[in-house]
């Protein structure tokens, strides 16, 4: 086990009518801190799965995650709500961008929740300066005003990444995050994540079916029918 992010013999199960159905069979893994680590297999696989116990977006069934010492199972909602705030970003296939926010004010969203509106809007001006700033260097400086409905795939999901960086996070996981999206974008996301992952020395958890995408991975670990297998 490892002092930044760990797994041990993570299992999740799910009810299926009468039966259970294990998606998660044992799973034990370190994530090494300042990498791009990349997890693929088939659908159905148990990818997403592993990535939302990974994020504290849900608990195994048993077995447990490890953050810097915190263990999952130790702490209450609210205290794994602040953990996800603060210290995890997260990038979704489906962006996941609120509707009625421009693309500046669904980058700001994860600040506005992590402060108190008295502290919020103290800082204003400088938390805009800093999503404005990020937002312009994934080339959306002209789109800062533009709804979700006024922008391309490949800008949503840059959106999305400027969102998850906002709050300077640990880890940024990042669930299938070129899945739909054409090849001409999703080589430009790819393209992004390197040099993110090269100028910022944040870490990258990857769950995609997608070779190229994975290609930019350090690392790569099969997930095969809930547990790892060699020949990623």
């Amino acid at each position: 086990m490892n002092d930044f992010l760990s797994v041990e013999a993570v299992v999740k199960d799910y009810p299926s009518g009468e039966t259970t159905l294990r998606v998660l069979k044992g799973i034990t893994l370190d994530i090494e801190p300042g990498k791009i680590t990349a997890i693929v297999g088939p659908s159905g696989a148990g990818k997403s799965t592993l990535l939302h116990i990974l994020g504290f977006l849900d608990r195994p069934t048993s077995g447990d995650v490890i953050y810097r010492g915190q263990r999952l199972s130790q702490i209450n909602t609210a205290q794994q709500a602040r953990v996800r705030n603060s210290k995890f970003g997260f990038v979704f296939q489906m962006y996941h961008l609120l509707p009625e926010l421009t693309a500046l004010e669904n980058t700001l969203l994860p600040l506005m929740i992590r402060h108190s509106t008295g502290e919020y809007l103290g800082r204003r001006g400088e938390l805009n300066r800093k999503a404005r700033e990020l937002l312009a260097r994934l080339g959306l400086k002209d789109r800062l005003h533009h709804l979700p409905s006024q922008l391309s795939g490949g800008e949503r999901q840059r959106v999305a990444i400027a969102r998850a960086l906002i709050g300077d996070p640990d880890i940024v996981f990042c669930d299938e995050p070129t899945g739909n999206l054409d090849a001409a974008t999703s080589m430009g996301i790819q393209q992004l994540i390197l040099e993110l992952s090269k100028e910022t020395g944040k870490t990258f958890l990857i769950v995609t079916h997608d070779p190229s995408v994975a290609g930019m991975a350090k690392r790569q670990l099969k997930l095969v029918d809930g547990h790892f297998v060699d020949g990623a």
